[in-house]
């Protein structure tokens, strides 16, 4: 075979897969590897789409379009027909989450007689605030206008998720109750916050291929620290590199490499949970690759 063929038989050899995630600083992360081609697969190759999580969410359920998607937990059910969770990428609280934060001290139980901003209704931070109080009233806001809108005055209370967990305290407001800590009070496991889905169309082989690719791609990041948080902190927002660093380390660490028995098991506590409850219409099937 001449070299120019070689080189068109080459080219048609490559598989594109499509990415989408977060434009956030531990996705950033987590992705860093394959990103920027520190990580290569041969015969694939890997594009990416940044967008907000609960933007994702509703794409995903409409559209089905990307090969590998970021999802919040909560939303999972209304895609496992097309989509599978990959066994790596996923974030998990250990004993902390998203937080309903106010502009005055509140408790727990105040919060039946005010409106909270939310982040959006599919976010996994809903799920779990309508699990913790199913009379909570709520309208949705893009999540980095919560804390934004509280201080204004247009909402007393907001569910906050991202870095706004580390950068709350800063901007005045107080911590009414933190959904990581009650979830493992009330289960003693991790809160499942999100995690990547992957196309079930693509087939056992490919799977297999691409989730090598992610888990590397997180254990280069974790490897080479110093360089991955440099890439990550053009998607740190409000933090300093100290602030960034203590958010992706509560982000990207070994559970992200694997969730672990008890890490699957609180995924699928979460779902049944919020099925029984009536927040999720359908019976999640939680199947992984």
């Amino acid at each position: 075979m001449s070299q120019e063929k070689s080189a068109v038989a080459s080219a048609q050899a490559v598989t594109d897969i499509s990415i989408a995630h977060s434009p956030d600083s531990d996705d950033a992360f987590m992705f860093y590897g394959l990103a920027t081609n520190k990580v290569r697969v041969p015969g694939y190759r890997f594009t990416h789409t940044l967008c907000d999580i609960e933007a994702l969410n509703r794409r995903a359920r409409e559209e089905a379009f990307y090969d590998v998607t970021a999802v919040s937990f909560h939303a999972y059910p209304y895609i496992q027909k097309d989509y599978a969770l990959m066994g790596c990428g996923g974030s998990v609280g250990e004993g902390y989450g998203p937080m309903v934060v106010s502009s005055r001290r509140l408790s727990p139980e105040d919060l039946s007689r005010i409106r909270i901003a939310v982040p959006g209704t599919l976010t996994t931070a809903y799920l779990a605030l309508k699990i913790f109080n199913p009379d909570v009233e709520t309208v949705v806001v893009p999540f980095d206008q919560i804390i934004p809108e509280i201080l204004a005055g247009k909402y007393e209370a907001g569910l906050i998720i991202h870095e706004g967990q580390l950068t709350y305290s800063s901007s005045g407001l107080h911590r009414v109750l933190d959904l990581g800590i009650w979830w493992r009070e009330q289960t003693g496991l991790v809160l499942p916050l999100g995690g990547n889905a992957i196309r079930r169309s693509l087939g056992a082989e490919q799977h297999k291929i691409i989730s090598k690719a992610l888990r590397d791609s997180i254990q280069h990041a974790l490897d080479h620290r110093e360089q991955a948080l440099e890439y990550a902190m053009q998607f740190a927002r409000d933090l300093d590199t100290t602030l960034a660093n203590r958010f992706v380390s509560m982000y990207v660490n070994d559970r992200t490499l694997d969730y672990g028995d008890d890490g699957r098991e609180a995924v699928r506590r979460l779902l049944d949970m919020g099925h029984k409850a009536g927040i999720i219409p359908l019976d999640p099937q939680v199947d992984w690759v």
